[in-house]
């Protein structure tokens, strides 16, 4: 079996459950409105373990989408002072999850 292609039987097939707790967050932020105004994409905080086929089956199922692509960012969490100790925030992985034309997601609560 090749670690590039996973066996087509395999492919498509995940479990609702895990499905469900993939997509962690939505990021709102200046940069992501940016990003969904100019290229059609919405940003996600994902489970550090969540691959792009997952984190696609997730959006599509939750909201009903169709999905172009996924890009994934892995951010390392920063060294901090908190008083007089130390800390450490987590670490964060993100999915930019670009939509097919004529998609669109709203989180803003308003109805177009």
């Amino acid at each position: 079996m090749s670690r590039v292609n996973p066996t087509p039987a395999s492919r498509g097939r995940y479990d609702q459950g895990r499905l469900m707790q993939v997509l962690v967050a939505p990021i709102v932020s200046e940069k992501a409105t940016h990003v969904a105004d100019k290229s059609n994409a919405v940003t996600f905080k994902v489970l550090q373990d969540a691959t792009k086929p997952e984190i696609k089956a997730a959006v599509e199922l939750m909201f009903g989408v169709q999905v172009k692509g996924v890009s994934v960012l892995n951010t390392k969490g920063k060294q901090k002072k908190f008083g007089r100790s130390m800390g450490r925030r987590d670490n964060v992985r993100k999915a930019y999850v670009t939509l097919q034309p004529g998609q669109e997601l709203n989180f803003s609560g308003e109805t177009a």
